[in-house]
């Protein structure tokens, strides 16, 4: 894009034919691709059923958007790539669309971001509330919006997912040493418990069967709220909504307190899922404080057996850095003895990535690339053994599973393991079973994925 033109002329927009029976069928198509974690999903989702609220209608597999939206990750330089070469592609695939980046990139450098040939539109993340009007005042066209908000089953606004994602909170106060996350989310801010509420209540109107509970630090939820906190929360949803599953997508090790664990065996029994991502990052207490992360490995570890005893069979999964600057073949030591000791189930591992803006950039004592990389690759071929082991430990057992897709049927149980259905026959009356929950039997473990019979 021109940076001297900001507002140049927009390329000549093709609307869609009308077609009947469905929410903004008759509007521009949009699509939305998601990079990064969960929070961003939420955000896509939001920006989904504004759209289609105000008369756009989610472009179907294999049909050419009017308008194409980038929700961007910037976490690693990785992440900035991907949504590079995400953009380009749009902008080869659908050369007539409006290009649209937003997400944590833009937000992070949105004059650059601007700068790509392949970009029309900035949408920092701050201005992510009013893509929809920007949008339709740039491609200016008239749409018509639904005219009590509410959408019906299978509307599209979930994004081809099954599961829900709902933002909580935003933001994060404890700016560690290599994160960029607090410079383009901003700081801790909470949603009121209310509105919370009556989102998943929504949710569950419109067909979901599991709601992710998202943020940038959840466990100080509420801390700038009225007589509430995250398990007041959490209650209040299992208590006022109907939700089948609810997920709560990551915490800390001090986030993880007896009042908190307590509800998965009372209220939320059956209901909130077994699963807890911790970030671990570093098994080196060195390590940990020049990150300024605020726990030691020892705390880590307790509170994983914490979990184990008070949430028989759960799942936990984590994050991990490799080569941070000043990491010592002692400390990615120490990191592997902790992940073995905790025993992940899962993990997703990192080299380090520099970040402008963050202090870690400055800091003395860099390592090497390679030696990054070596680390990574010892840490994924530890963690592979713990995953199948602890894959290798669910065979045999029942397990509910939310299917996402057909051909072949595939899902997740509570514990978050990826499950593919070993027969085609469906129960009586049933023509689909995307977005069911069926309880199967894990028969054996095939590569990554358990086979589950139905019981």
């Amino acid at each position: 894009m021109d940076l001297d033109n900001p507002m140049p002329e927009l390329r000549s927009i093709s609307l869609p034919a009308p077609v009947t029976g469905a929410v903004g069928v008759d509007g521009p198509r949009v699509k939305i691709e998601t990079h990064g974690c969960k929070l961003n999903m939420a955000d896509s989702q939001r920006m989904a059923r504004e759209f289609m609220s105000a008369g756009y209608a989610i472009a179907a597999d294999g049909e050419t958007p009017n308008v194409f939206v980038l929700d961007s990750c910037t976490v690693t330089s990785v992440a900035d790539k991907k949504a590079r070469q995400a953009l380009s592609k749009a902008r080869k695939a659908y050369p007539e669309a409006l290009i649209v980046a937003t997400g944590c990139m833009s937000e992070r450098d949105p004059g650059e971001v601007d700068a790509l040939d392949a970009v029309d539109l900035v949408v920092t993340n701050q201005q992510k509330l009013d893509i929809t009007r920007t949008v339709t005042e740039r491609l200016g066209v008239s749409v018509t919006p639904c005219a009590d908000g509410a959408l019906p089953r299978g509307s599209g606004a979930l994004l081809g997912r099954s599961r829900a994602s709902i933002k909580i909170q935003e933001g994060c106060d404890q700016v560690c040493a290599y994160c960029i996350v607090p410079r383009v989310r901003g700081r801790e801010r909470s949603v009121l418990d209310d509105m919370i509420v009556r989102q998943v209540a929504r949710k569950v109107d419109e067909g979901a069967r599991e709601v992710i509970l998202t943020g940038t630090q959840l466990g100080s939820y509420g801390f700038d709220l009225l007589e509430t906190n995250l398990a007041v929360m959490l209650k209040r949803v299992l208590n006022e909504t109907g939700i089948e599953r609810l997920r709560v997508s990551s915490l800390q090790p001090a986030e993880i307190t007896d009042e908190l664990l307590d509800i998965w065996l009372d209220e939320g029994e059956g209901r909130l899922c077994r699963h807890f991502h911790m970030a671990l990052q570093s098994g080196s207490d060195a390590i940990l404080s020049r990150m300024r992360r605020r726990y030691t490995a020892e705390e880590f570890v307790l509170t994983a057996e914490r979990v184990r005893s008070a949430v028989p069979d759960a799942m936990i999964t984590g994050d991990a850095i490799a080569g941070f600057p000043g990491e010592t073949e002692v400390d990615h030591r120490s990191t592997l003895d902790v992940i073995e000791r905790v025993g992940f189930a899962d993990l997703h591992v990192f080299p380090y990535s520099e970040r402008p803006g963050t202090s870690a950039a400055h800091f003395d004592y860099h390592v090497d690339y390679a030696v990054r990389t070596r680390r990574a690759a010892e840490i994924r071929e530890l963690t592979s053994g713990l995953s199948r082991s602890f894959r290798e430990n669910a065979v045999g057992r029942v397990a509910p599973v939310l299917w996402e897709n057909n051909s072949p049927t595939t899902g997740l149980t509570d514990t978050y393991l990826r499950v593919r259905r070993t027969s085609s026959d469906l129960p009586a009356g049933v023509s689909t079973l995307a977005n069911a929950i069926e309880r199967v039997r894990l028969v054996r473990l095939d590569g990554d994925i358990l086979e589950g019979e139905p019981v």
